[in-house]
């Protein structure tokens, strides 16, 4: 074998490879197990990816629970911002650094690529670094549903979705994890046409990572209709859920789902709020319990905004919530030129706002609720993109998890 050159301090070396040394360093590694997770959990995900491909060692010790789950817990610790752009036959996703506490007027981030998969279908969901997208509308009776994970660049079609019922319907779908089991799994249910409107009658479950992945019946005792995008939040293994009775009403209940479970139980919001809720409603994880953030004088989120409320469960047994008003400073007006949407909140001070229908050039807004401060940050990296509108979420985490 050819001696292998290496520069080192100015100093060129070179180092021989036997066929005993590889096997050697194929069957086991020479520093601990310990010191080789620190070490390649500091890595980007796309290095991780190639490290995999070293040998069947690393490629062994990067796909053990242990070390996804211990990257999975650095990563969280430095959420980002996810842009995902919806085309007619791809889907590409970006991500960029999350400011935390940002004291500048403007601030500027750049983006990074992570990946595009082809796909003719709407996203459903991004959660805990994985997203799903398939169709809304189903017209063939059989739902297709795609998992992907943009930080490893791998997808998985997962079985096709089937009902009792032989007609078209509307298809809502979820995505959580079980603290118990520790695994992945997804929510579907089907909606149609009822005689008060459109409601939910048919829920189906999958758990990811089981030997034969299939579909099963879960029951549902509340009949409702699930409300449209990204008012929905996962915490602590429990799924909660804007929706409305049917589609002539507000929405005006939060549906709970545990998925360790498979249980739903029902919030009435209309016992605590007396109205329905307003558009500009969005739920947030406020200290690991469920918030809802809203516009506290209007439905939408808008320059002459001059208030939010928040709304904390504290029990929800017994329909408790916690309510807190957030004051806007007269900046609001100067830096917000557009109708907006709550995006979410970094922990329990920062609540963040991006355009409602967010183009390139790209920026959210970030509000201080202690400091009373407001905040634009810029993205830049997605020019290529210009004019295309992306959607936005908050708190995003890579995982290297492989599907």
């Amino acid at each position: 074998m050819k001696p292998r050159r290496q520069n080192v301090s100015g100093r060129t070396i070179y180092r021989r490879f036997t066929r005993s040394m590889t096997r050697l360093h194929q069957n086991s590694l020479p520093v601990p197990d310990e010191l080789v997770y620190e070490i390649l959990s500091r890595l980007p995900s796309k290095a991780i990816a190639r490290c995999r491909c070293v040998c069947n060692l690393w490629s062994s010790v990067l796909r053990r629970q242990d070390f996804t789950d211990s990257f999975l817990t650095k990563s969280s610790a430095h959420p980002q911002l996810l842009f995902v752009f919806e085309g007619y036959s791809e889907i590409h996703f970006f991500s960029s650094p999350q400011p935390e506490n940002p004291e500048e007027n403007s601030y500027v981030v750049a983006s990074n690529h992570l990946a595009c998969f082809p796909s003719p279908f709407s996203l459903f969901l991004c959660t805990s670094g994985f997203s799903c997208y398939g169709q809304n509308l189903i017209l063939n009776c059989k739902a297709k549903m795609v998992i992907c994970n943009p930080s490893t660049g791998q997808s998985f079609t997962l079985p096709k979705l089937t009902f009792k019922r032989k007609t078209n319907y509307v298809l809502y779908t979820y995505y959580g994890y079980d603290l118990i089991e520790k695994n992945f799994k997804v929510l579907s249910m089907a909606c149609w046409p009822a005689s008060n409107g459109l409601t939910s009658v048919e829920h189906q479950v999958l758990t990811l990572g089981a030997k034969r992945l299939s579909w099963r019946m879960v029951e549902c005792c509340i009949p409702h209709l699930p409300s449209c995008g990204s008012k929905w939040i996962c915490i602590s293994g429990v799924l909660y859920y804007l929706a409305a009775a049917n589609s002539w009403s507000l929405e005006s209940m939060v549906v709970c789902f545990d998925f360790r479970t498979e249980k739903f139980t029902l919030i009435n919001c209309m016992e605590t709020f007396n109205r329905a809720l307003p558009d500009s409603t969005n739920m947030v994880n406020y200290n690991g319990k469920l918030g809802l953030l809203m516009s506290g004088d209007s439905h939408d989120v808008t320059p002459a905004s001059t208030s939010f409320e928040l709304w904390v469960l504290l029990d929800a047994a017994k329909h408790e919530w916690s309510k807190h008003v957030y004051v806007l400073p007269p900046s609001w007006e100067d830096v917000v030129a557009e109708t907006m949407c709550i995006t979410g909140m970094v922990g329990t001070n920062e609540i963040v706002f991006s355009p409602l229908y967010q183009r390139v050039p790209s920026y959210v807004i970030y509000f201080n609720v202690e400091r009373k401060t407001i905040t634009k940050v810029g993205i830049l990296g997605m020019e290529a993109f210009q004019g295309k509108i992306f959607n936005t979420y908050l708190n995003f985490v890579e995982n290297v998890k492989l599907l």
